[in-house]
């Protein structure tokens, strides 16, 4: 959850600002990895991002960047 936070912190002070949807998203994404250490496409067929829309919705919460963020959080929650 540090990492998290302070990923978070950064992305702010860069001046990416994240909306609820995608907080929840980013949150979802970060349980996975801490739970798994990693996250791939195919878990988006799982629980609980499947109840959200799944891989779909995901792309479009992060208009096409969720590669780009899921490579990051990967970096950043799992070293």
């Amino acid at each position: 959850r540090e990492r998290f936070d302070a990923w978070i912190g950064e992305q702010e002070t860069r001046g990416r600002a994240f909306t609820e949807d995608q907080r929840r998203w980013l949150e979802m994404i970060r349980d996975h990895i801490a739970a798994n250490l990693e996250i791939h496409h195919e878990d988006f067929d799982l629980a609980p991002f499947v109840q959200k829309g799944g891989m779909a919705a995901a792309h479009r919460a992060f208009d096409g960047k969720l590669k780009q963020i899921l490579d990051e959080l990967m970096g950043v929650l799992a070293a």
